[in-house]
């Protein structure tokens, strides 16, 4: 009987140990987490989804990565937001098309005692527990400074943007235009907004050089819009007279570099933003929130065909391995 006793009471005390030693890492159970994209097309999102799913399982976590057909389309997005809630996601990590309208879906998320992490665009909701992604304001003015340092004649610029309702490429288009009228050297000609789309921001970044041919800078914003800027001056033979300043890493934007269709790309950390926002997904879920900050700014660089080939460029350009 004695035997018997303490071998209950060593059971029992084993029990609490693991228990303990369970829940002081976090893996008690697997946490459920959504990430909710603008795209899933792009070379900017299969990075992204690349640095989430590496921390998806660094930290035990189910994962589940969605997002709409098209960068436009807010409404999807916020469908998918009501039904990863409707499924069991403990957290999600989203990335607003509509800086406005995608706010009520959050809020209601939120409501439903859901963590919320923002990357890359930010949505309008208080429930938001940290941004990480570009200093998209920054971006912009270092995207006018780099054409301003490269071209010495007196600067006529044309803006193709995307989305007029996606916070991040309304910010980079505030700050492009600030440091420009600040340079007293440059004049902001025409600003378009296209659809995040190749072949879209091909047609009507053609209409605009055709609109206005006095043009001899060009920024585009994001990937899409700068694929397809590269090729209307590809297309219209102007290589020579426009200097095209890019954002984001494609192959088609990397072979312009070389080829000279494009000028210079400024280039961000979409693994990074994958990654921490997982992770800070989970870190909301375990209860490890203190000292997170608000703001999480991840890096951006410029890529020119002089650093092209540094290693620096090479592991921006093509960071699907790499934090």
């Amino acid at each position: 009987m004695r035997r018997n006793r303490w071998g209950a009471v060593w059971a029992a005390v084993l029990c609490i140990l693991l228990c303990s030693c369970s829940t002081s890492t976090g893996y008690s159970r697997q946490h459920t987490v959504a990430l909710v994209a603008k795209s899933t097309k792009t070379e900017f999102w299969l990075s992204v989804f690349a640095g989430a799913e590496a921390a998806a399982t660094e930290y035990n976590l189910k994962l589940t990565i969605i997002g709409p057909n098209t960068e436009e389309d807010y409404e999807a997005q916020n469908q998918m937001v009501t039904d990863a809630v409707n499924e069991g996601a403990e957290a999600i990590v989203f990335s607003a098309i509509d800086y406005e309208n995608n706010a009520a879906a959050i809020d209601a998320a939120a409501q439903n005692g859901v963590k919320i992490v923002a990357i890359d665009s930010n949505v309008d909701s208080e429930a938001v527990s940290t941004y990480i992604g570009t200093d998209n304001y920054a971006a912009g003015q270092m995207a006018a400074q780099a054409a301003l340092e490269r071209v010495k004649t007196p600067l006529k610029v044309g803006i193709v943007n995307y989305d007029i309702s996606s916070a991040n490429g309304q910010e980079r288009e505030q700050g492009a235009v600030d440091a420009f009228t600040a340079s007293n050297r440059a004049e902001v000609v025409s600003v378009i907004n296209t659809l995040a789309e190749a072949r879209h921001a091909k047609m009507d970044t053609i209409s605009l050089l055709t609109t206005h041919p006095e043009i001899n800078v060009l920024l585009a914003f994001n990937e899409p819009t700068s694929v397809g800027a590269a090729q209307a001056i590809e297309q219209m033979g102007l290589s020579e007279t426009v200097f095209l300043l890019g954002f984001d890493s494609n192959v088609d934007t990397v072979d312009g570099l070389q080829e000279g269709s494009v000028d210079a790309l400024i280039v961000q950390n979409p693994y990074a933003m994958g990654y921490l926002g997982v992770e800070s997904a989970y870190k909301l879920l375990i209860g490890q929130s203190s000292g997170m900050e608000r703001i999480v700014d991840t890096s951006t660089q410029i890529v020119d065909r002089n650093n092209l080939f540094d290693v620096d460029s090479q592991k921006a350009l093509f960071a699907f391995d790499s934090r």
